[in-house]
């Protein structure tokens, strides 16, 4: 399942990345479908003067930004849901951040099931596993 590795501007503060890595895991079961109990949130912070756009300073502009990877299973999510998503981050951080620049991104990486797991096991396993289970519904239910 999601692997979230979250870069924000600013000094360290282990209360909003609490607050980033909540919300974040939220937005990520309800967008995407993905499983809380396996979703990891890793959360660093950048100081604003070592983060630069157009050879500028988050300093300098007295802005905020972040940089959000996630990766997920190739294929496991609808184009509209990733559209939803990233949508969905972006509305969040403004809020928790506040004052971001434009150029703040979101990236969604579709790692190949037989490439990507977690547990030991490949994604592309857990998925040939589950469907040789029995169908556990009743005929004609």
């Amino acid at each position: 399942m999601p692997i979230i590795n979250l870069k924000v501007s600013g000094p360290e503060d282990p209360a909003l990345a609490q607050q980033l890595a909540t919300e974040i895991s939220r937005i990520t079961k309800d967008v995407l479908n993905k499983k809380p109990e396996v979703t990891a949130v890793v959360v660093s912070f950048v100081p604003d003067y070592l983060w630069f756009i157009n050879s500028l300073s988050l300093a300098e502009l007295q802005a905020k930004s972040f940089h959000l990877d996630i990766k997920i299973t190739d294929s496991s999510n609808l184009k509209i849901e990733k559209a939803n998503y990233i949508d969905a981050i972006h509305i969040a951080l403004t809020t928790l951040l506040g004052n971001i620049h434009p150029a703040s991104y979101t990236a969604i990486q579709e790692m190949k099931a037989d490439a990507y797991g977690y547990n030991g096991t490949t994604m592309e396993y857990n998925y040939i596993t589950n469907q040789t289970k029995p169908n556990t519904v009743s005929p004609g239910v």
